[in-house]
């Protein structure tokens, strides 16, 4: 699957680099998205990384690749395609394998809901880049509680959501893309905010489900040949 590199974007040596390149940083749970999905679809990919803390991101180099400056971007010869939900599409377009969408159009639609109360309800509202500058007019204690309230608030819709769907994973016995999303989420809202799990119980089941995968496994951060122990 991956290929293990921490190269920067404008430094690749590989004589036979894979078809699929990856440009990703090790915290970006965006990006853990994109590896989660390439893992459960057995695609192989190039890692490159993109050191967000350096601002490598706003290189000329990747600019180029990407114009606003964020991780992930997937090329895949001559197309180049950024944001997760648009990668993960194309994905499931370009190599339908291992769909990570049902076939029953309901089904579709609840997986791009939750999906989407991830992608943009959820995660956006705590980007660095926003807890820093709620940290800088309001203080560290602001910044904790903006986060947890904003996940929890995700989270208890998710809650509702998924209660009579769920089964194995969000909405069954076979993963979809809401699990994509959700996986790097819950993992994320526990390490780093300190969310309490319990108050959300479907979520915590299906993401101990999501621990036995070595799909999943294979795409934590501190996996990545570019994380920071």
């Amino acid at each position: 699957m991956q290929q293990k590199s921490a190269s920067p974007v404008d430094n690749s040596t590989s004589t036979a680099p894979p078809k699929l390149i990856l440009y990703s940083f090790w915290q970006s749970s965006c990006s853990w998205r994109v590896r989660f999905a390439l893992n459960l679809k057995g695609l192989p990919y190039e890692y490159r990384a993109v050191n967000l803390s350096k601002g490598e991101q706003f290189s000329p180099e990747f600019e180029k690749i990407n114009p606003l400056h964020y991780v992930p971007a997937l090329a895949d010869a001559d197309l180049v395609v950024s944001d997760s939900l648009a990668i993960l599409l194309y994905l499931e377009e370009k190599y339908p394998h291992k769909a990570l969408m049902p076939l029953d159009p309901g089904l579709r639609a609840l997986n791009l809901q939750a999906a989407n109360i991830v992608s943009s309800s959820i995660q956006p509202l705590h980007m660095v880049s926003v807890l820093r500058n709620i940290e800088e007019k309001f203080g560290s204690e602001e910044r904790s509680s903006w986060a947890q309230s904003k996940i929890e608030t995700g989270f208890f819709a998710l809650e509702k959501l998924l209660n009579s769907l769920a089964g194995k994973y969000a909405t069954g016995d076979e993963i979809y893309l809401a699990d994509v999303f959700l996986a790097p989420q819950i993992a994320v809202a526990i390490k780093r905010f300190n969310i309490d799990m319990s108050k959300f119980p479907t979520l915590s089941r299906i993401f101990n489900s999501y621990k036995a995968l070595p799909e999943f496994l294979d795409s934590l951060p501190e996996r990545q040949p570019d994380a920071v122990n």
